[in-house]
């Protein structure tokens, strides 16, 4: 039996949203990129809405998984909507995580505060 939901292991195997997103008026940058583990998400906002996402990262593949997840939500909502998603929405949408990779979660989440601020 795995550690990881299978939610997890198929954003880690497949990621949806992962590379540079051309032109973002948004960018929330966790950690040190080129130094370590780092997270950075980009967004794009027409008309208070995120219209495009994509996140870069540098860690274990439970932080690609939070990062592919965690775009899926925003694309498509307004940044009200976007400020009210929580670590605990991000842990459900991920169906779970092992307590010692939860900081991911974290991270994922303190990325999208700075990308939409």
């Amino acid at each position: 039996m795995s550690r990881f939901s299978s939610t997890v292991m198929d954003h880690f195997q497949d990621p949806s949203n992962r590379g540079k997103l051309e032109c973002p008026n948004g960018v929330g940058v966790v950690g040190n990129p080129g130094a370590g583990p780092f997270f950075m998400l980009s967004v794009q906002v027409v008309d208070g809405r995120v219209a495009a996402a994509r996140f870069e990262c540098h860690g274990c593949g439970a932080l690609v998984a939070c990062g592919s997840v965690l775009t899926e939500l925003i694309i498509g909502i307004d940044l009200a909507s976007c400020e009210k998603i929580t670590e605990q929405k991000l842990l459900e949408a991920l169906d779970g995580m092992p307590p010692d990779k939860r900081h991911w979660i974290d991270t994922a989440i303190q990325a999208l505060r700075l990308a939409i601020a």
